[in-house]
């Protein structure tokens, strides 16, 4: 509107510089997701080494959603323990990323990178024991990943 300041909404006669909310209505959970729950064509897009909380190493991957409306997106985090517990889950997750799991292998993280593969995301709240922070992110079930779509419709 000609001759309105620059801070002032014509509409609402009101300056930018006020504002009043109710903030009672604004969600504190600290949201993560930025795809809906499904299944995606993902590709390894980082790896970050480091330890899990008893010690035992753990690569973190970043799932990036290659194809679709979603494409570009990142769609989970996941996490590959080295732990005597986790093998099982990690011969599983690398078979699917098409590493021979059938006898010795050697990897390197940086083997990861760029590796495709059919990923099954699900949607999680948590709150953190220590600070009270409820977030949201998505996560990827333990038998998540599949060579092609189909594979994970029904888990």
């Amino acid at each position: 509107m000609p001759g309105a300041s620059d801070t002032e909404t014509p509409e609402r006669g009101r300056s930018a510089s006020e504002m009043e909310i109710d903030f009672s209505q604004v969600d504190e959970t600290e949201n993560y997701v930025s795809v809906p729950e499904g299944v995606y064509p993902c590709r390894i897009a980082d790896v970050r080494e480091g330890f899990t909380r008893d010690g035992d190493k753990r690569w973190s991957v970043r799932l990036e959603v290659t194809d679709g409306e979603c494409a570009g997106r990142t769609a989970a985090w996941d996490g590959i323990s080295w732990s005597e517990r986790g093998l099982q889950r990690a011969k599983f997750v690398l078979s699917k990323l098409g590493f021979d799991t059938a006898g010795k292998l050697a990897v390197e993280a940086r083997d990861l990178l760029g590796r495709t593969t059919w990923v099954k995301v699900l949607e999680e709240e948590r709150v953190d024991p220590l600070t009270g922070t409820r977030s949201r992110r998505m996560r990827v079930p333990f038998l998540g990943y599949g060579e092609h779509r189909a594979s994970l419709a029904g888990d």
